[in-house]
């Protein structure tokens, strides 16, 4: 059991140390502030063209984006969903491209510990 626990608590401790390695990275602190910068542009697009309130403007900037999309809003004009169909397709690359670095960093953190037990 305390075996257990240890290698648990390795673990979370690998989440945690890939997660500062990827925000050490000039790469990847990029990435997020480009993926931030698309999300807050479409978040100003939305509140602006579609009349939406800043955090659902936000919170469909992101759930579309992550691909979640639970349905709860749509935009409602052409122009709004023209919008969405683009910033879909560039969004989500970069998005994934973004998730998979920080994704790599946790990897990383957790082979080089495997490595030395």
């Amino acid at each position: 059991m305390l075996r257990l626990l240890r290698h648990i608590a390795g673990g979370i401790g690998d989440i945690f140390s890939g997660i500062r390695a990827a925000f050490a990275s000039r790469q990847v602190r990029f990435l997020i502030a480009l993926t931030g910068l698309l999300i807050a542009g479409a978040s100003v697009f939305y509140h602006w063209v579609e009349g939406w309130g800043w955090i659902d403007a936000i919170y469909f900037s992101v759930i579309t984006i992550s691909t979640v999309g639970y349905g709860d809003f749509a935009p409602q004009t052409a122009i709004g969903k023209l919008f969405t169909s683009g910033y879909v397709l560039c969004g989500l690359g970069l998005f994934v491209t973004t998730a998979t670095a920080i994704g790599d960093s946790i990897v990383r953190r957790a082979d080089h510990r495997t490595d030395k037990e």
